[in-house]
């Protein structure tokens, strides 16, 4: 059943890296620092301490920046061009010296994954953000701060609950996302509408 750890393991790097790329790459090298994690070769270097000091100042970077409405969106949007290929890679990483093919294979489907999480979670705060209150957006923010580290830890000891919940995960964003874009389109546009109606004095 090697296999399946594997899969498992490439499938919640990714699915991590659309929503806290830093977070999971500090906890995947503290847990393989510590013994409790086996990465494969391509990337046992998380958990050399340097890599280690280094996710983790950035995983409290966007812990900070992910608290404070409109800036996290900033941060989310710059970080569509580092997310999306960073699960792609780790994905593929993952899998260590397979046949390229299914690097390949599993590269394009880890893109995929992490793509899935980036918009579901890029999407739903900027569509949080047009509240005027920050409670609701912190209260996403701690969700997706312990969830990152739940499911990484379920793909590692259990990897079939895993994977069935990263299937429903994905037909979830599949069939929400595009409800969610139109909603926010229309905020926007209701927004222009308003400033247009009210201009600064």
């Amino acid at each position: 059943m090697e296999w399946l750890h594997t899969i498992a393991l490439g499938a919640a790097l990714a699915w991590a890296s659309g929503i806290r790329l830093y977070a999971v790459l500090f906890l995947a090298g503290v847990l393989a620092h510590f013994g409790y994690l086996v990465l494969p070769p391509a990337l046992e270097v998380l958990q050399h301490p340097l890599v280690i000091g280094a996710s983790g100042a950035m995983a409290l970077g966007e812990f900070l920046a992910d608290k404070v409405p409109g800036f996290d969106s900033i941060w989310d949007a710059v970080h569509t061009f580092i997310r999306v290929p960073a699960g792609a890679f780790l994905a593929a990483a993952a899998l260590g010296e397979a046949d390229p093919t299914w690097v390949a294979a599993a590269a394009i489907i880890g893109g995929a994954i992490a793509s899935g999480a980036h918009l579901a979670k890029a999407g739903s705060r900027a569509l949080i953000n047009t509240s005027p209150e920050p409670f609701s957006n912190w209260t996403v923010s701690i969700a997706e701060d312990l969830i990152v580290p739940a499911g990484f830890l379920a793909a590692v000891k259990a990897p079939l609950a895993f994977l069935a919940l990263l299937a429903l995960f994905l037909i979830a964003v599949a069939w929400v996302l595009p409800k969610a874009l139109r909603a926010l389109k229309r905020v926007l546009a209701w927004l222009v509408d308003a400033g247009s109606a009210n201009p600064s004095r």
